[in-house]
């Protein structure tokens, strides 16, 4: 099956050369481009990608704006999000994760990387490995500007104690097959109980249930490793 990309820049030289890259492998297309926000979300609602490759600043409706519309459309359920960042130097990293995205990507992100990232969105995963995700949300989440939990936030009182326990682990970096280890379980059934946490808390994918353990207060950033 062909993953459907619909690209989001307002660089034009930028769009052509990720538009070559994907049209050059078999099992990716490139169904649409978008110069800015607004523009993206009229395309995803119009064309349905399976992946909106999105980047954070463009004039008119910025990045965020955009994939925060795609990811709270009813209508786009199954539409992904990817943002492109700057990585280092771009402060709305964290926003951007909680806005809806499935992950980010630097813009100097190697060809297969890239390509291998719009795979792994689309089957719906989270883009980035566990622990990179958790090791930037804690960054972000540091900065005041984040704000911090609530108290007492019930959000996850619809969990059982074992999904719980799986979303500190996941949030804390560690994979499925690393949490199997740890708890002696299958992987599969960790990824059943990971994946009905998701269910529960309506989340699309692993990046917003890690997002989610922070804002809850479940894990905090600092906090040690559980073992």
């Amino acid at each position: 099956m062909t993953v459907r990309v619909l690209l989001a820049d307002d660089q034009v030289l930028i769009r052509s050369g990720f538009a070559a890259l994907i049209g050059s492998a078999d099992d990716l297309a490139v169904v649409g481009e978008a110069g800015n926000g607004a523009e993206a979300v009229r395309l995803a609602t119009a064309l349905r990608p399976d992946v909106v490759l999105m980047d954070i600043r463009m004039p008119g409706m910025d990045g965020l704006t955009a994939a925060r519309q795609i990811t709270a459309s009813p209508e786009l359920g199954e539409v992904r999000v990817i943002v492109l960042t700057t990585f280092e130097a771009d402060e709305y990293v964290f926003e951007a994760l909680r806005s809806g995205a499935s992950g980010f990507l630097g813009k100097s992100v190697e060809p297969d990387e890239l390509l291998d990232a719009i795979r792994v969105v689309a089957s719906g995963e989270a883009l980035l490995s566990p622990r990179a995700t958790r090791s930037l949300i804690a960054r972000f989440l540091a900065d005041p500007r984040a704000g911090a939990p609530a108290a007492d936030d019930p959000t996850l009182d619809v969990l059982t104690e074992r999904e719980r326990e799986m979303v500190s682990l996941a949030a804390h970096g560690l994979s499925n097959e690393d949490i199997a280890k740890r708890l002696y379980l299958s992987p599969l059934t960790v990824k059943t109980h990971v994946n009905r946490a998701m269910t529960k808390l309506h989340v699309r994918d692993r990046a917003q249930l890690v997002v989610l353990a922070y804002q809850t207060g479940l894990v905090r950033a600092g906090d040690a490793e559980p073992r």
